[in-house]
């Protein structure tokens, strides 16, 4: 859509490129309830020494997301014969200090200027978006994804007698889905989430981002656990 953006990001349409979704596996979710467990919902002051310890294990906690990000890229890579690039690396679930102030990102990447990826289904175009208007005006995040319409059980309940697991395997854009759980191919199926078309037109409409390029998939890998209970 914008081809000088696209190219000044050293990106190239005939090239084939990896988006990997994955968190700390976990690790974020068990130091914030250990953190409730304590202090339940009340704030902090962060120069605490409490708020320093959180601050200090929620990094930790974003880095090891951002390796765990890099391992799986790296044992992909190595599957089909590359050494893989990294091009963008996100978080979009953390606690960043703005101006002296504290934004907290549940499903949301930073409005830092640079390119954000969001991403749709399995089944859907997933999109480049470069940042527009400004930060401060919309909370300094941009959306992350498509969101669920549908909870995992509902999608079940919802897609087990409409689509058989072979239906699944494939999408309606081509592309091959590798899934050994058969639960996990019905919570995750395109038809549990809302239209990433209208969020993209959305993040337009409303002067948020600008359409850079659409990312077609044409391999979906997911599995359902690691040892803390996350998914990738």
């Amino acid at each position: 859509m914008d081809t000088e953006a696209f190219s000044s990001a050293g990106l190239d349409k005939s090239m084939l490129y990896l988006l990997v979704h994955s968190g700390s596996r976990g690790l974020g979710d068990e130091i914030l309830r250990s953190h409730t467990a304590r202090f339940g919902a009340a704030g902090l002051k962060a120069a605490s020494d409490d708020g320093l310890a959180y601050l200090s294990r929620h990094d930790e906690a974003v880095k090891w997301a951002a390796a765990n990000r890099s391992a799986i890229a790296q044992r992909f890579a190595e599957q089909i014969g590359f050494t893989p690039e990294p091009l963008l690396d996100l978080c979009h679930n953390s606690v960043t200090e703005i101006g002296g102030c504290w934004c907290h990102r549940k499903g949301a990447a930073p409005h830092a200027g640079n390119l954000v990826v969001v991403p749709g289904s399995r089944g859907t175009l997933s999109y480049l978006i470069a940042p527009r208007g400004s930060a401060a005006e919309f909370g300094y995040s941009l959306p992350h994804g498509a969101g669920r319409k549908w909870s995992r059980a509902d999608a079940r309940s919802r897609l087990r007698d409409r689509y058989r697991v072979a239906d699944l395997q494939k999408t309606a854009l081509g592309g091959s889905v590798i899934c050994e759980d058969k639960d996990l191919l019905f919570e995750e199926a395109p038809d549990a989430y809302k239209n990433i078309a209208t969020v993209a037109a959305d993040l337009v409409v409303n002067g948020m981002g600008a359409i850079v390029a659409t990312l077609r998939p044409l391999i979906t890998y997911k599995v359902r656990q690691g040892p803390y209970g996350d998914e990738d």
